[in-house]
């Protein structure tokens, strides 16, 4: 295994190993440790007390964002007629049906988020096996497979995040740039504590989430002391 530059291990300095910092020390010392030469992404990792075998434990949810990610998204648009157009106004960076399908299937993936009209969704699924392992595939619980084209078009342009449980029992997700202010930190974290925590399976029965870290790309990481990063979801349903 590879061992960390100088310059990493001077940042990983600043974060005391095993403390359980508060959101908002997390935020400043995630910032203050991005180490590379570009904007780097800040990630939040949550690991469940779930079983993702289990059908009713499977946690998946999405969360906008109120500063967006930082990042551009390419949304792809499978509609026609009104719905195609309607996609377009909304800021699509490509609309078709059998056309877009048969582009996807010849290895074209120039996108980030793909979206359906229920009624495309029968040629979409045959694109399962290119979609699916890439996390591509529209979904109705993600708001992804609907009629609503303009609402998931702009809100996946805007910040909407999507997070999914691993085989592991983690879910990674990102929640903006180390560019952003410790604010619009704070903000982007708290919404997706309070999308995560309203995404609890029924299956759960003891401790939904044990344990959270924040960290930047390439950075070291912060862990979290539970009870108020939790105590976040209420602020933002307050």
């Amino acid at each position: 295994m590879a061992e960390h530059g100088k310059r990493y291990r001077a940042l990983a300095e600043k974060i005391e190993r095993g403390k359980a910092y508060s959101p908002e020390e997390a935020v400043k010392l995630v910032k203050d440790t991005s180490q590379a030469k570009f904007d780097t992404t800040v990630e939040a990792h949550f690991r469940l007390g779930v079983d993702p075998k289990q059908a009713d434990q499977l946690v998946r949810g999405t969360a906008i964002l109120p500063h967006g990610t930082g990042k551009k998204i390419r949304v792809a648009v499978f509609a026609t007629g009104d719905k195609a157009r309607e996609a377009e106004a909304a800021g699509a960076d490509v609309v078709g049906a059998d056309d877009l399908s048969k582009r996807i299937e010849g290895g074209w993936m120039d996108f980030d988020i793909a979206v359906a009209t229920p009624d495309l969704m029968g040629m979409v699924g045959r694109l399962g096996r290119v979609l699916g392992p890439r996390g591509l595939m529209p979904n109705p619980r993600s708001g992804t497979v609907t009629n609503d084209i303009s609402k998931a078009v702009r809100d996946a342009k805007g910040g909407r995040v999507e997070f999914r449980v691993d085989k592991t029992g983690v879910v990674h997700t990102i929640i903006g740039k180390a560019s952003f202010t410790e604010a619009q930190l704070m903000e982007n974290f708290t919404t997706l504590v309070d999308a995560l925590v309203r995404a609890r399976p029924s299956g759960v029965k003891g401790i939904y989430v044990r344990g959270a870290h924040l960290t930047s790309t390439m950075g070291p990481s912060a862990k979290l002391d539970l009870p108020q990063t939790l105590a976040l979801a209420s602020k933002a349903a307050a």
